[in-house]
């Protein structure tokens, strides 16, 4: 059994063949497409984020939003780049949106990627530390975060309060709980898996990641996974942890399908180079008749090693086709494949 979502990076584009046409569309049709996932059967909708692009961007009221119009799907985020975040702010929103929505929110962070703009963090009042590199800042941001979502008091009361304190130092509220159990790390290598295991995060991988080993693109993330849980195990986390993987994947069951991905899973993965010096590996998309999709998949190694599956959607086609692109995986694939 796996858990099924959709990760929205909600662009949008005033272009007359865009059905996100603004920020606004992209919000709204992000919200109704939730809204139809979890009427589907879907277990999660995630949502990427992106500074100075026309993309989803201020996650928690979207994800607020999200969490007041379901009632039962996870809600998410697919990653936040922590260069960008105060983690104090970050914990009190984060714990608002768990609240309004039950506790179902599923926060996915990371180190971050190469942005829109020059170092867009600085913009943002952040700076690195003395000896310390901006992917290095990202992780201190995250510690931060970890450390206050434990909800333990750490603030110096004001001895004449306009309010009256409860006795002791004072944590952030509101206070979640549970939520520091279901925070995500994105990683984009071996080690910085390895190293979201020993802080206890749930691990999210995407469709990209380091080119360690010169492998196919799913055998190395499915060592990646086996790599994270092994350093899970010796940390001795009480609790078994969660992995996700992101796919995109079209199964093609009508003429519409055929005609926007019908050529779309024919490549394989792909080399490159997002960081000087930093060999990439992207993963290949899968688009075919039900019957050949399925057997693909079978073959797809971090899939199976994975228990969450997120499947990338192409937003700017519009909530109705891309409840069809979910519903499609849920009826046609993911019985056959032992995931429902």
């Amino acid at each position: 059994m796996k858990k099924i979502g959709f990760l929205s990076f909600g662009h949008w584009t005033p272009s007359p063949q865009s059905g996100t046409r603004s920020a606004a569309d992209a919000l709204l049709q992000s919200i109704d497409l939730a809204v139809a996932a979890e009427e589907l059967g879907a277990d999660g909708a995630y949502f990427r984020v992106h500074h100075f692009a026309r993309q989803l961007s201020s996650p928690f009221p979207l994800l607020s939003a999200v969490g007041a119009k379901t009632r039962r799907i996870e809600i998410g985020t697919g990653v936040i780049d922590m260069r960008y975040e105060n983690p104090l702010y970050m914990a009190e929103d984060a714990s608002v949106a768990d609240l309004i929505s039950g506790g179902r929110l599923q926060l996915g962070l990371s180190r971050g990627s190469p942005e829109q703009v020059i170092d867009g963090w600085r913009y943002f009042g952040y700076q690195p530390s003395d000896g310390e590199t901006e992917f290095d800042m990202a992780r201190r941001h995250t510690t931060a975060l970890l450390e206050v979502l434990k909800g333990e008091g750490f603030a110096e009361p004001n001895p004449q309060p306009m309010f009256q304190n409860p006795p002791g130092l004072l944590r952030l509220e509101p206070y979640s709980e549970g939520l520091r159990e279901r925070i995500w790390w994105g990683a984009g290598s071996n080690a910085t898996a390895e190293w979201a295991a020993k802080l206890g995060m749930n691990l999210q991988s995407s469709t990209l990641k380091d080119d360690e080993t010169g492998e196919p693109f799913h055998i190395q993330q499915a060592k990646q996974i086996r790599a994270y849980r092994k350093v899970w195990k010796e940390s001795g986390h009480a609790r078994a942890p969660r992995v996700s993987v992101s796919r995109s994947i079209f199964a093609l069951v009508n003429d519409l399908d055929r005609a926007y991905f019908g050529r779309s899973g024919q490549e394989g993965d792909k080399i490159g180079f997002l960081e000087e010096n930093n060999r990439s590996i992207f993963g290949r998309s899968y688009a075919a008749e039900p019957e050949r999709l399925i057997e693909q998949l079978k073959q797809d190694e971090a899939i199976a090693e994975a228990d969450t599956l997120l499947l990338t959607v192409p937003n700017q086609l519009g909530v109705d086709y891309n409840a069809h692109v979910i519903e499609s995986i849920l009826k046609h694939i993911a019985p056959v494949l032992g995931w429902r």
